[in-house]
């Protein structure tokens, strides 16, 4: 039997990675395969689909990395398992299917252009048209892969490392929609791009720590004046700990009600999530209200334990309150209502607070920001511009300091 009919065949009886001929490439490819018996139409159609794909997904020159790298994105029994470390308590038979599946998708990798038009059935026939056919390059395959060599240990390492389907491929998601939809081109900010607040950045991150770890660990507010950094401090977590199996998911506020669906959607998986909510604030107890106190504390469709809740919020009792929601006159239970209102905020095991900084701290942080762009002016100039910025602008905060030191690049 020769290679490419062998390749074919082998494909044909994918079982553990099956689901890679559901992406756009391996199943075009798969495609190619299955029309190499039948009439020239047919297999020209086919060539034509599938080089136009590869060309279109800028892999005409790296077939093996594409068609591997869906391997890796792949989500299954065995990718589930060795994402969560489990992978050592999969049947027998399973760990030699995954190994069977691997040597499969590597053949189809590696096979030339050349190899796949020469087992052709009617070539002769059409030998003109196909000498003159575009050709792929299979290239080298995705690392992971690259090392294969009948077991399954680099496969294994690397799902451990990076997690398995959607959450391999990509880093944050939000809700939307029903669904984790994936961030394309999420934030990539360092936790080196602060300058400031040491203290509270260190607090969230000995939490989060503990979380992967599996130590206690509590859900986490931060909140304070704007523009000091709480959002970006739990993005900038979010991308530290990614390699420790950290993803991040927001939600936006007004879809709390959603929580219970995320929740399953997350819960079984072996990766640890980061629930984002960002600037949470509520005008009255509202079912969203109502919802995300359940989920803190006390409702049956609790936090599963692979997930923490991060919020943000420039309000620390998160529900606004006016005076009148203090009268005594039309509410006996006035006390009641008040303690409702500040329970929310309450359930939140870690409270972090980011205030506006001094004017020390805030020509610190400009200083820091201009030495780091090259911006070659004297303290005083800086000091007496970022005042003057400041004032106009209506405080200070280190996003107030950031947009004076870009204007002056401008």
């Amino acid at each position: 039997m020769d290679n490419v009919k062998r390749t074919r065949l082998m494909l044909s009886s994918l079982s553990v990675f099956r689901g890679i001929l559901n992406r756009s490439v391996p199943k075009s490819y798969y495609n190619l395969l299955l029309s190499l018996n039948k009439e020239p139409d047919e297999f020209l159609r086919a060539y034509g689909e599938f080089y136009s794909l590869v060309s279109e997904r800028g892999c005409s020159d790296r077939l093996a990395y594409s068609m591997t790298e869906a391997a890796l994105f792949d989500e299954n029994c065995f990718t589930l398992a060795a994402a969560g470390g489990t992978d050592n308590e999969l049947p027998d038979e399973v760990l030699r299917a995954v190994k069977r599946d691997c040597e499969a998708i590597l053949s189809a990798a590696n096979l030339t252009a050349d190899e796949v038009l020469s087992a052709y059935t009617y070539k002769s026939e059409i030998a003109d048209i196909i000498s003159s056919l575009p050709k792929w390059q299979a290239g080298e395959c995705a690392e992971s892969f690259k090392m294969f060599d009948g077991s399954l240990k680099n496969v294994a390492d690397y799902y451990k490392r990076n997690g398995c389907g959607i959450f391999a491929r990509y880093k944050a998601f939000v809700w939307r929609n029903g669904d984790i939809q994936p961030v394309l081109n999420h934030d990539k900010i360092d936790m080196d791009d602060f300058i400031g607040y040491e203290r509270q950045r260190d607090e969230v991150v000995q939490n989060t720590k503990s979380f992967i770890e599996g130590k206690s660990c509590n859900n986490c507010l931060l909140y304070g004046d704007m523009g000091t950094g709480k959002s970006s401090t739990v993005k900038a977590i979010a991308n530290k700990f990614r390699k420790d199996g950290l993803r991040i998911v927001e939600i936006p506020k007004e879809r709390l009600v959603d929580f219970p669906l995320l929740v399953d959607k997350i819960a079984t998986l072996p990766m640890k999530f980061i629930i984002f909510i960002d600037d949470l604030s509520f005008q009255k107890q509202d079912q969203s209200y109502t919802t995300l106190k359940a989920v803190l504390e006390g409702g049956l469709a609790a936090r599963p334990k692979n997930a923490l809740i991060y919020a943000t919020s420039n309000r620390r009792h998160l529900v606004k309150e006016s005076l009148s929601d203090r009268s005594w006159d039309d509410d006996v239970n006035t006390r009641d209502n008040m303690q409702e209102s500040l329970s929310l905020s309450d359930r939140f095991g870690l409270k972090v607070c980011y205030s506006s900084p001094s004017k020390k701290e805030f020509v610190k942080i400009v200083c820091k920001l201009a030495e780091d762009r090259n911006i070659n002016m004297s303290e005083e100039e800086l000091t007496l511009g970022a005042e003057r910025f400041a004032l106009i602008k209506g405080g200070r905060s280190p996003r107030c300091a950031k947009q004076y030191v870009e204007s002056l690049l401008c």
